[in-house]
């Protein structure tokens, strides 16, 4: 009996090493084919300048539960309710007759779809450009990208359900706050703390700067925006809860002291985490938004006006081809290429801010400190701001792309990602009228 399973098995063999061979020789093709290469492409552009108006709202994130905890790879939880609850947040600014939208989600990420979305239903509503932001929360809600790689390390199983919850708050929140459009005056003002935050992988450590915008109505802040950087990854990983993290505890203790609706907005997180610590699980999460807090209490504002500048400018860049070789080992390199190849679109956007003094570069991934200050000598920005308009991964600078060190071994694409982003960010900030 013994004899004749041997048998069987020698006779299958052949048979399994075809089927292997051939799923190896199948996954190895290259399906990606050629990536066109092209100068970037100007999307939009509205500029303004005069007296400023602005308008905010928050509105409730509702996931469609019971949903997938997004952030990490599996195994995931499961939730079936919030634990503080998710918001979207949104502030219109008007000037000389131009109005433009910022809405932050309380999400890992956003992608083409949802920013496409929120940004048809915006201009049709009357506003005439959005940006679309994530925090970068490691703890909120998932399903909501349908890209196979995304779907496996880190959203889960897509859902149009959890889209469009997404896209809704979204909009909801920018209808709202265009609709309370006030006279308001903006001041500015920056603290630094370097003990909050560290490298995580090499390269220039952040600083812990927070930058803060204040929107002020005649009677209290109409909303603030606080730019800063450090990874949202303080929540327990296994909690059975989605949860905004400590983006989320800020922005409430903020409006709760009466500092209007305010939208954290991160800088270049790429290589930045988390160094508080002081408690434990979710009491030091809430220790670190109230250090936040305390620190933004800090900045000295400075008002800036009467008259305000007000544009943004977006810019198409053509993607490189994906890069595998830092993820996977090299004999499935390019079975790698292909499974990032299907998940990656071929174009980006990135986009130039202008707030009165600020001129800021969005990027849609996750720049390090060190791809922050390449964007900045290019184009003469105040600051770089990530998650925004889409997400292509992790952005290194070439240098440490060819040592494959510091979040290169997180990068979906090879060493030439931040030339490309960065030509876009020329073109764009060139058209935005950034005056350094």
């Amino acid at each position: 009996m013994a004899s004749l399973r041997r048998a069987s098995w020698r006779s299958l063999f052949p048979l399994v090493l075809l089927t292997v061979g051939a799923a190896y020789s199948l996954g190895s093709w290259n399906w990606c084919g050629t990536w066109e290469q092209r100068a970037p492409v100007l999307l939009s552009h509205v500029k303004a300048e005069g007296a400023l108006r602005a308008g905010a709202a928050k509105v409730a994130l509702v996931p469609p539960f019971p949903v997938v905890v997004a952030g990490y790879s599996p195994p995931r939880p499961d939730a079936s309710q919030s634990d503080p609850p998710l918001h979207a947040r949104a502030v219109v600014l008007e000037s000389g007759g131009t109005r433009v939208g910022l809405v932050s989600l309380e999400l890992l990420f956003v992608t083409d779809a949802v920013t496409a979305r929120v940004r048809e239903r915006a201009l049709a509503a009357g506003l005439q450009d959005v940006l679309v932001l994530a925090t970068h929360t490691h703890s909120s809600l998932g399903g909501y990208d349908d890209r196979l790689v995304s779907q496996l390390v880190g959203t889960g199983r897509y859902r149009e359900d959890s889209l469009e919850a997404v896209a809704a708050a979204a909009s909801a929140a920018l209808q709202q706050a265009g609709a309370t459009l006030t006279d308001v005056t903006l001041e500015l003002g920056e603290a630094k703390e370097p003990s909050f935050v560290y490298t995580r992988s090499g390269g220039t450590a952040p600083d812990g700067t927070l930058t803060r915008a204040v929107l002020r109505g005649a009677k209290a802040p109409v909303a603030e925006l606080l730019f800063f950087a450090a990874h949202p990854a303080m929540v327990p990983r296994q909690r059975a809860y989605v949860d905004p993290d400590y983006p989320g505890r800020l922005s409430s203790l903020r409006e709760a002291e009466g500092s209007g609706v305010t939208l954290l907005l991160q800088g270049a997180v790429g290589n930045a985490s988390v160094a508080f610590s002081e408690g434990q699980g979710l009491e030091r999460v809430s220790a670190f938004a109230r250090a936040l807090s305390d620190l933004a209490s800090k900045a000295p504002l400075a008002p800036v006006g009467p008259s305000v500048r007000l544009s943004l400018a977006r810019a198409e860049v053509a993607m490189p081809r994906p890069d595998a070789s830092r993820l996977v080992p090299s004999f499935t390199r390019a079975a790698g290429d292909n499974m990032l190849c299907g998940s990656s679109a071929r174009v980006a956007e990135v986009a130039a801010l202008v707030l009165g003094p600020l001129e800021l570069v969005t990027v849609p991934g996750e720049p390090t400190v060190d791809a922050g200050a390449e964007l900045v000598r290019r184009t003469g920005a105040s600051g770089v701001l990530g998650l925004v308009g889409g997400y292509v991964g992790y952005v290194e600078t070439p240098e440490l792309v060819g040592q494959g060190s510091g979040e290169s071994r997180r990068q979906y694409f090879g060493p030439v990602l931040l030339e490309r982003l960065g030509e876009a960010a020329e073109l764009a900030a060139s058209t935005a009228g950034f005056t350094r």
